[in-house]
């Protein structure tokens, strides 16, 4: 089993998963209880149909493996039971008696996957791992269809520790009245940051307004964030409300900040500093309760060294700083974004499709999303619509899609580069994310403090500049 399924058979299981067995033969009961256990699930057994009822309606379990030639009750016949007990339960059937008739009574009984006996015990892993694949995708397509109902979507998906560092972050300020900065590359998710922290302030019934900065010319650009009087301009022909006014008691968030030309830094520096403005050829001033979430993927701080971005504005806007972290630096968070994507577009496109295959998700997690989650999304709407069965296959990605060389930061090309390469690119990439620490280096390495220590005096001996 290759590390990526690993990771993708863990993250199924993030789903608490609970496996009743049904056998009416000890032996072979005994022995798949022995084996479930040893791959991590919680287990319970039965003998018989009834007893599993009993079981399932107190345990509650995601999974039931039953049996089909059964005393008393049979495996069909106890499927169709714990359904009407439990609709969203995963079944498998087992028998001894494969055959594709079988097969088919079992399918329209309602029966998610067959195995037949004896067992191959790699085959009921699989088949268990897809079945808790698609109690994920049918429990993200509950809760995409619960969010339908809400104004904003601010559910960040992801458990890895770059993201949850940034929603601890989050949810930290979010009441306050703070500025906040969000910098991080293009397609992060900034503005899905600006919305969770608009939806956990005091604010939230207040109106959350965007504007996108780099979309207009610098006298659009004033017009919209301050608003203009009636003959300001060629064309204003009756006076107009500004974002700052359709903000007031909200959020408003200013995408792409770095492009605002210096005439309108002037302008939004003058309202953090004093909470007033005057609209576009008016002379009444203004004055609004807003709390200004600004977004960027540029370096503001080179910016202000080349004289394009004003210092004093770069600090009234980076009160809170939070970055969003690239999607190659949280990969463990593929597999749960990949799925949420798959259910958002089969429910948008009307398609039955359920799960990815483990191959497709090891091409994702083997590819180095230069996008980020927009490309990341973008990728896997484009398999829903071309996948014709209720599975995303590699077939359906992209043909340059994490095949071939993989090259990383810095020219670091795989395959090519030796296991001191990678170990030293690791090492140092994780020490720079967690701003020096080596504790913390070590811990999502899974290594001694003391080897990272020796690593890195090793590497300023070689000269490496270490911050």
């Amino acid at each position: 089993m290759s590390l990526s399924y690993e990771a993708e058979l863990e993250s199924s299981r993030a789903v608490e998963p609970r496996v009743l067995v049904v056998d009416d033969e000890p032996r072979a009961r005994q022995a798949l209880v022995e084996l479930l256990e040893g791959e991590g699930y919680q287990v319970r057994e039965a003998s018989d149909g009834f007893k599993a009822l009993g079981v399932l309606r107190k345990w509650k379990p995601e999974v039931l493996l039953t049996d089909w030639r059964m005393p008393v009750m049979d495996g069909i016949t106890l499927l169709k039971k714990a359904r009407e007990e439990s609709p969203g339960l995963a079944c498998v059937v087992m028998t001894a008696f494969g055959s594709v008739e079988s097969a088919v009574e079992a399918m329209k009984a309602g029966a998610d996957d067959y195995m037949t006996k004896p067992l191959n015990f790699d085959a009921v892993t699989l088949t268990l791992q897809r079945a808790m694949q698609r109690l994920a995708m049918q429990r993200e397509l509950e809760t995409l269809r619960a969010e339908q109902d809400r104004s904003l979507k601010t559910r960040i998906i992801g458990n890895s520790r770059p993201v949850q560092q940034m929603v601890s972050m989050i949810d930290q300020v979010a009441d306050s009245r703070a500025t906040v900065l969000v910098t991080g590359e293009s397609g992060t998710g900034k503005e899905l940051v600006a919305k969770r922290i608009h939806e956990k302030s005091s604010r939230a019934n207040g109106p959350f307004v965007r504007l996108h900065c780099a979309a207009l010319a610098e006298s659009l650009l004033e017009s919209e964030l301050f608003g203009h009087e009636k003959g300001a301009f060629t064309g204003a022909t009756s006076r107009r409300r500004g974002r700052f006014e359709e903000a007031d008691g909200g959020t408003l968030f200013l995408d792409e900040i770095g492009e605002i030309p210096q005439s309108v830094q002037v302008k939004l520096l003058r309202f953090l500093q004093q909470r007033e403005f005057e609209r576009v050829g008016g002379n009444d001033t203004l004055s609004v309760d807003v709390r200004i979430v600004a977004a960027t993927n540029r370096e503001l701080e080179e910016e202000v060294k080349e004289g394009n971005f004003r210092e004093d504005l770069y600090f009234r806007l980076n009160v809170i700083h939070i970055e969003a972290p690239p999607l190659r630096s949280r990969a463990g968070d593929i597999p749960v974004l990949a799925r949420h994507f798959v259910a958002k577009y089969a429910q948008e496109n009307d398609k039955d499709i359920r799960e990815l295959s483990p191959k497709a998700i090891e091409r994702l997690e083997s590819y180095d999303w230069p996008g980020n989650i927009r490309e990341l999304e973008n990728v896997v709407e484009r398999a829903v619509v071309l996948a014709d069965k209720e599975r995303i296959e590699e077939a359906h990605l992209p043909a340059s899609l994490g095949r071939g060389e993989t090259v990383l930061a810095d020219g670091l090309h795989i395959p090519g580069a030796t296991l001191e390469d990678l170990e030293r690119y690791a090492i140092l990439k994780t020490y720079e994310a967690t701003g020096g620490s080596t504790s913390e280096t070590a811990e999502i390495l899974g290594i001694s403090v003391r080897k990272v220590q020796y690593r890195l005096r090793d590497y300023r001996e070689e000269g490496v500049t270490i911050n």
